[in-house]
């Protein structure tokens, strides 16, 4: 295992390129101006130095706040399905941990997935603008990486941190080459698309690949892309983060190996699909490396924070959520008590067109977690939304049903499906005819509107409350403030089972 950790290097055939007309030579950029080769440059030479502290500060909010989310999330049918199905079909290769499994470790690439599973089985993971789930798609890889590494030589905790940004920052840089991406998705679910790329630079930065090696990663990782949004609100849907992961991992291990793929996968190149085949308005930019620029590199995170859920739904329904909520407090507080049914003549939405989102009757959690009427409705009955919600005592309740049957949905022009100009409007006729409102145009959590460090903390200890004793869930909040300090990462990976 340890010789992947070799960088392999093989000889120039002499005869390389001898049968090339000079026409198609002409054609080709120099390797070193393609975008796909400055990619792999900035991967390779990106050093600890440039993270400046808002990086760092935000960048371990993510991972504290995915590990919660992953430990929760092992909990879930759907994580024990992807677990059973790993243990039962591959051979035992104890080498990375499970999150929430104390003594059940996987080899690094199928442990990178069933925790990937694990971080979006209840759709409780970050958000990022424009839309993907960031930290999910790369965090299990970087983990699973560094179990494999040896002890004697685990990575730092800043070398762990430079790989996770390096991994969010490629994907944010794949995401703004479209317009198309902005927007909430029809076509390919976006952790499918950018996930396994984002996976891929993280790993080949904590294995010190050279500009080429990474380069190689990222066009490997390409062919390992895209997953179509049909899937979306199914059990499928998880894997989806599961296989960003591990797949991201196992191309960057491949092309430390020495494996080869397109150096152009990332330029638009007429008549040729690479990346912009998930893209139809796909327009690249090179990524300078350090090197290259004199004012070093700011990375897109210290210029947009992360969006963090309260609830574990698509991040959609936080906008309706709130607004919902609002309105809870106005019927309690005219009529003391529960919220009832009967008060209610007509319910009106105004949301986004989203079809995948537009579920009127959910007839599963992960459906409910994905339907504009369930989580406005639960929010109108309890005055919010929470984990709990989505249990099925919750979601059969018949005055839940009562609401559901009462909801319309209108899609105005200035509400886009778009994460940053989206907003959310609950209108609700009581019986008697009159009418109250609620409107949210930036939740709480949302990337205007973070958590504050106190809130997030707070979600970590109930999520990782559930399968962790509380000495060890406050020695994990210790370990990720700590981390760009720790000489090695080991203090976080020992506390995750």
């Amino acid at each position: 295992m340890l010789s992947v950790l070799q960088k392999t290097t093989r000889p120039v055939q002499a005869a390389r390129g001898l049968h090339k007309s000079a026409l198609d030579v002409l054609k080709q950029p120099a390797p070193e101006d393609t975008v796909t080769a400055s990619f792999g440059k900035f991967i390779s030479e990106i050093k600890p130095q440039y993270l400046s502290p808002v990086a760092l500060y935000r960048s371990k909010r993510m991972v504290l706040d995915s590990v919660g989310v992953g430990l929760i999330g092992s909990t879930t049918d759907v994580f024990e399905l992807a677990l059973q199905h790993c243990q039962h079909m591959h051979a035992p290769d104890p080498i990375s941990s499970v999150y929430g499994r104390r003594g059940i470790r996987l080899s690094p690439t199928l442990a990178a997935f069933v925790n990937g599973v694990a971080t979006h089985s209840m759709d409780f993971d970050d958000t990022w603008h424009p839309a993907t789930h960031p930290s999910g798609a790369v965090l299990p890889a970087v983990l699973a990486l560094s179990d494999m590494m040896p002890a004697n030589s685990k990575p730092s905790g800043l070398d762990f941190l430079l790989a996770f940004n390096v991994g969010i920052e490629i994907q944010g840089r794949l995401m703004r080459f479209s317009n198309e991406a902005h927007n909430i998705p029809k076509r390919f679910h976006p952790p499918t698309v950018v996930g396994p790329m984002g996976s891929a630079a993280a790993c080949a930065r904590l294995l010190s690949l050279d500009p080429s090696q990474c380069s190689h990663a990222l066009a490997i990782a390409a062919s390992l892309a895209g997953a179509p949004m049909a899937n979306a609100a199914t059990q499928c849907k998880p894997l989806h983060i599961g296989n960003a992961s591990r797949l991201g991992l196992e191309a960057a291990l491949l092309a430390s190996r020495g494996l080869e793929a397109s150096p152009l996968v990332l330029d638009a190149v007429a008549g040729v699909a690479g990346f912009n085949a998930f893209y139809e308005d796909y327009v690249p930019q090179p990524l300078k490396s350090p090197s290259d620029n004199d004012n070093g590199h700011v990375f897109l995170l210290e210029e947009q924070d992360m969006g963090f859920k309260r609830f574990p739904a698509h991040l959609g329904m936080h906008w309706v959520a709130d607004a919902a909520a609002s309105v809870h407090k106005v019927l309690v507080g005219v009529d003391p008590g529960k919220v009832s049914p009967d008060q209610v003549q007509d319910i009106l939405l105004r949301v986004p067109l989203s079809k995948y989102i537009n579920r009127p009757f959910p007839e599963s959690e992960h459906e409910a977690r994905h339907s504009f009427q369930f989580n406005a409705c639960s929010a109108l009955l309890d005055g919010e939304v929470a984990v709990q919600s989505f249990s099925p005592a919750a979601m059969s309740r018949p005055e839940l049903h009562a609401l559901l049957s009462r909801v319309r949905l209108e899609h105005p022009q200035d509400n886009p499906a778009n994460f940053n100009r989206m907003y959310g409007e609950v209108q609700v006729t009581l019986v008697g005819g009159d009418i109250l409102k609620g409107r949210c145009d930036t939740f709480y959590g949302h990337w205007r509107n973070p958590l504050t460090n106190e809130s997030l903390r707070k979600k970590f200890r109930n999520n990782a409350g559930v399968v962790l004793p509380s000495e060890k869930v406050e020695r994990l909040i210790e370990a990720v403030e700590e981390l760009d300090r720790l000489d090695d990462c080991g203090a976080l990976l020992s506390q995750l089972e």
